[in-house]
């Protein structure tokens, strides 16, 4: 049985930024970065949901 990878917050931050670039397709970002495709498109939605939080007034960190 093979053991889970984890990956850091810094290098799903750059899959999403790649695929939300649009530059190259899922399958090919994730073919680059050995992930499967399913898992980029969830870090790609997941930038997305998270980007307002980003500009949101208030003190959450």
């Amino acid at each position: 049985m093979a053991k889970r990878r984890n990956f850091t917050d810094q290098f799903k931050a750059k899959v999403a930024l790649e695929a939300l670039r649009g530059d190259k397709t899922i399958q090919e970002i994730a073919a680059k970065h050995q992930v499967h495709p399913n898992q980029v498109s969830t870090w790609k939605r997941q930038a997305v949901e998270g980007m307002a939080d980003v500009f949101a007034k208030g003190d959450k960190p």
